[in-house]
């Protein structure tokens, strides 16, 4: 990229020092225009280039900037005056299709090559037209539709009036995860990076199973004490993506670097925002529970009182 703007701009430098300002800007426009045409043209997977919503970034992006809209300004403004809706049969249905959905995934990440074929270690994307190539770009194509139906975990905290689930991490994470994937499959259908997917999969899984227990009902609850572990799970899965990804930096099977080095940055800043979630979150659990204990043993000293009286 930077060799073809300098090829444009560096080839005569008597014409560029006596371009005008319209027409350096004109220039500027045009040269970023073929570079945008030439990096989703001719850089991209091939394979992937007649999918829906692979042509062009651009209604990923729409989608993404809809959603934040929505879930942070046009739906809580609906519901201001409103009751909050009792969504839990909906929740119920939405969360077993989520689970069957990341199981599905699963599943294929293991057949596509996970289970036998891949290297641990450094696996370059197969960009060929053989089954198990095809096999997985496709399995990429879906990962990236199921995190555009995670959207509907926002709008249902907005629906449901449950603002204080609307954190940066979670606005962080349903947003920046749909372009993350999107990029994936037009340029990275395969290979190393989709370790990542296979891990979250298998989290997924545990998640939202845990979250279709939990709309069942309170006599369900009783079986949701492992809700602590659950960010456990999740901070092991960054772990985990960060030192897998870190091999490619010392073996080298041409996968991009670039790509491990975005891999390392991205687990490391969702280790720590999960992190404080975890420690924000343990903290006010240890909290609720001396509270409780202090007043049931209140209550108790209070018994022995009227006892001794």
């Amino acid at each position: 990229m930077c060799a073809a703007t300098c090829d444009t701009f560096c080839g005569n430098t008597t014409n560029y020092s006596n371009l005008n300002f319209s027409d350096g800007m004109a220039g500027l426009v045009r040269i970023a225009y073929e570079e945008y045409t030439n990096l989703f043209d001719k850089r991209s997977d091939p394979r992937v280039e007649d999918w829906p919503l692979m042509d062009s970034p651009w209604p990923t992006l729409v989608m993404v900037g809809s959603y934040l809209y929505l879930v942070m300004f046009l739906g809580p403004k609906i519901m201001e005056n409103r009751k909050p809706f009792k969504l839990n049969n909906v929740l119920v249905v939405y969360n077993a299709m989520q689970t069957l959905f990341s199981l599905i995934m699963f599943s294929e990440h293991l057949m596509s090559g996970w289970l036998l074929d891949y290297s641990y270690a450094c696996q370059p994307v197969d960009y060929s037209t053989n089954p198990t190539a095809l096999r997985m770009a496709n399995l990429c194509w879906w990962y990236y539709l199921s995190k555009l139906t995670e959207f509907c975990d926002t709008i249902f905290f907005v629906m449901r009036k449950k603002d204080n689930q609307i954190t940066l991490l979670h606005l962080y994470h349903h947003s920046l995860t749909p372009i993350e994937t999107w990029v994936c499959v037009k340029f990275l259908a395969g290979g190393h990076g989709t370790f990542s997917n296979l891990v979250n999969n298998f989290v997924h899984i545990i998640m939202y199973t845990y979250y279709m227990i939990s709309a069942m009902g309170p006599q369900y609850q009783k079986y949701l004490w492992w809700k602590q572990h659950l960010t456990t799970l999740q901070l092991a899965q960054f772990t985990v993506v960060f030192f897998h990804s870190a091999q490619v930096l010392f073996f080298d099977c041409g996968y991009p670097k670039t790509i491990a080095l975005f891999l390392l940055v991205h687990s490391t800043i969702f280790f720590f925002l999960f992190f404080d979630f975890y420690k924000k979150a343990y903290e006010r659990e240890e909290e609720r529970k001396k509270k409780m204990q202090k007043a049931l043993e209140d209550q108790l000293n209070g018994n022995d009182i009227k006892k001794i009286e």
